[in-house]
């Protein structure tokens, strides 16, 4: 048995921590740990480094990047089904391989600082099960390091593709561990139907569900008040994420409150990519009604989009960006959001700096976690499940 002990960090409020951490759990945390080196302990001396948790993806597509491949030409249309159209014809036209992909950009999320992951995994009539059986690759080839789960999304629908349900439930049976779904309204067209198929195929596996509602306004809401029926019948409170959720920041906050109210209790957690052009549901509102939301990039450098980038220091940035978060303690918000609130939203266990959780750990040179955010300080170690795969800010 191999020990690690990491020595002279910091926490976010500057004061002293050491860390010592055997198979591949956090065994102690204190100012500083009685002991010292000796046979089977690895000292990493961390400098006076801050000491954050591994960071947290809660929302993104390995499978579509072009991530360390050529760039690629975006002369898309702008509405959701010219993107979801293109990127479905360029990737059976390309033979873009989603194992290559995801594993190029999982190994850049591990060595910023990424050791819990949630991706959405195409699955269409067109390609099959192809996308998913290379994301699966994927996790193997990364299951030491990188916990990931892997979501069986449809991104082009359901009801107008026969076949799509089978193809979902097939994910299921097949190690996906989160179904997707999309735009009851606006895509399927039909909200009751698309949703009790849903929530059908959910109980059926006894799986969790995540759902990206584009749907603006009303329309959105209405999507919202079937799932909340759906949720309570069902008793799925805890089980469901809505991801983007545009609708919810067009409320007036007395309306918001109202509804914020009825999504803590279902236990109903969001999942926001602050995206600068679209409303985003009220981040402090969230907050004091008890909702989680968590932050994650959605597609990375993809047909879709040429931003994004496997920092997820660089989406706290964002989300500071987009909620106004200005103040040092203000900014803790933004990591929150890549950290516990991610866990929590994906349902990560055994997470977090105390004993007794899996030893995810990243050490950044910076001062508080402000600075952390806004200069995207340099990842200097990065412990993944109790390995190193940063060692003094090289990959390894």
């Amino acid at each position: 048995m191999t020990t690690l002990e990491i020595r002279n960090a910091r926490g976010l409020d500057g004061s002293p921590v050491d860390v010592r951490v055997e198979n591949a759990r956090i065994v102690a945390l204190a100012p500083s740990l009685p002991g010292g080196p000796g046979n089977g302990v690895r000292q990493i001396d961390a400098g006076g480094a801050i000491l954050l948790p591994g960071l947290v993806e809660s929302h993104t597509h390995l499978d579509k990047t072009v991530w360390g491949m050529p760039w690629y030409v975006n002369a898309c249309g702008s509405q959701l089904i010219d993107r979801i159209d293109n990127e479905r014809q360029w990737r059976a036209g390309s033979g873009h391989d989603a194992a290559a992909a995801s594993l190029a950009l999982g190994r850049a999320f591990l060595a910023a600082g990424t050791t819990r992951l949630r991706t959405h995994v195409d699955i269409d009539t067109d390609a099959g099960l192809r996308h998913l059986e290379g994301v699966l690759a994927t996790r193997e080839a990364l299951a030491d390091t990188l916990d990931m789960q892997i979501v069986a999304f449809p991104q082009s629908g359901v009801l107008d593709r026969a076949g799509t349900v089978a193809l979902l439930d097939d994910s299921l049976a097949r190690g996906a561990d989160v179904l997707g779904w999309l735009d009851p309204c606006a895509i399927d067209r039909d909200p009751k139907a698309s949703l009790d198929a849903m929530f059908a195929l959910a109980d059926k596996h006894g799986c969790p569900v995540d759902i990206h509602l584009h749907e603006p306004g009303e329309m959105g809401m209405f999507s919202l008040e079937l799932m909340l029926e759906r949720i309570a019948a069902l008793g799925m409170q805890g089980k469901v994420v809505v991801s983007h959720a545009f609708c919810l920041g067009e409320l007036d906050a007395a309306r918001a409150e109202v509804w914020l109210a009825r999504l803590a209790d279902a236990g109903v957690a969001l999942i926001t990519t602050a995206p600068p052009s679209r409303t985003v549901p009220p981040l402090m509102a969230c907050r004091r009604a008890g909702v989680t939301l968590a932050g994650g990039n959605d597609g990375i450098r993809d047909t879709w989009t040429p931003y994004g980038s496997p920092d997820m220091l660089e989406r706290a940035m964002m989300i500071g960006l987009r909620y106004n978060l200005r103040r040092d303690d203000a900014l803790e918000i933004a990591l929150d959001c890549v950290t516990y609130q991610g866990a929590s939203a994906c349902g990560f266990d055994d997470y977090g700096l105390r004993a007794g959780a899996r030893a995810d750990l990243v050490l950044v040179d910076a001062v508080n976690a402000a600075q952390a955010i806004v200069t995207r300080a340099p990842r200097r170690w990065v412990v993944a499940n109790g390995n190193i795969v940063v060692s003094e800010g090289v990959a390894v």
